[in-house]
């Protein structure tokens, strides 16, 4: 008799989790954002997804795939000349830049830090006019890259993601997809993981620095991405080590820059403890 009491006051403890598996006591993450994946990067095994397959804009996000397809159509000592056309898009679309000027002359490694941490507009107009050749040819490559990556969902209509007639849509399982690929480049790896990147004056450029605008660095993440429209919300795309696994993520449609970042950390935090929990 003794002994079934003690078990059925064990199961009523598992029940209301104050005793059993570990796991039963671990917290679910809060999550703000509309559509949210987190996935194991070792093992694809998805932690969290809300919503993750709904077709929405991406806003900045949009430049992950300008450099993936850069790196692939480009040598990183190439040089490319900016022109005002380049400046002159920037400029009126209220996007976020660089600080290029027409007549400078960068390498396509620098550019690269241009487009990924001050998620310069100038920078993705320049590449795309160069390695497309032109604009439409260039996004045209960003599709088909798309598509060759299983990215069902996804519809690039210019290398910025700023708001555009046609309207240009993703998913956050496809960004997750772009991520991972992306990550297994060391170039791109290491410059959306780059906190701060100077650039010294030569003759052929102003001297620049830029801030990576993504504030889990260098703590919480090693990169990817921020992003930030009206129509799209605030965005992150987003990589992680914790205990030795590493978390990839995406999170569109926040409310605010504050809760993107709080989203991310929580998500990461519950992933850990299930797994340290496992």
């Amino acid at each position: 008799m003794r002994m079934l009491t003690v078990a059925v006051m064990a199961a009523l403890l598992a029940v209301a989790g104050l005793a059993g598996p570990a796991h039963a006591r671990t917290t679910a993450p809060r999550v703000t954002a509309k559509e949210v994946y987190l996935i194991d990067a070792a093992t694809g095994t998805p932690q969290f997804a809300r919503r993750e397959t709904r077709r929405v804009p991406v806003a900045s996000l949009t430049k992950i795939m300008t450099a993936y397809v850069v790196r692939r159509s480009a040598s990183l000592d190439a040089v490319v000349t900016i022109t005002k056309a380049d400046v002159r898009h920037a400029a009126a679309n209220g996007a976020a830049r660089a600080g290029l000027k027409a007549g400078e002359r960068l390498s396509v490694r620098d550019l690269l830090y241009a487009l990924l941490l001050p998620s310069g507009a100038d920078a993705a107009g320049a590449l795309a006019r160069t390695y497309g050749p032109g604009v439409r040819r260039f996004v045209g490559k960003m599709n088909a890259a798309a598509r060759s990556l299983g990215m069902r969902d996804t519809f690039y209509t210019n290398p910025d993601g700023m708001p555009q007639p046609g309207g240009d849509h993703s998913t956050a399982f496809d960004q997750v997809t772009l991520a991972k690929t992306v990550l297994a480049d060391p170039i791109v790896a290491q410059v959306a993981g780059t906190k701060r990147h100077a650039v010294a004056k030569t003759p052929l450029h102003r001297g620049h620095v830029w801030k990576n605008t993504n504030r889990l660095l260098p703590d919480d993440a090693q990169g990817l991405k921020t992003g930030y429209t009206r129509p799209a919300g605030y965005c992150l795309m987003f990589a992680a080590a914790r205990d030795g696994r590493t978390y990839i993520g995406v999170i569109l449609g926040e409310r605010t820059d504050a809760a993107r970042y709080r989203t991310a950390r929580s998500l990461l935090d519950a992933a850990t403890a299930a797994a340290a929990a496992a």
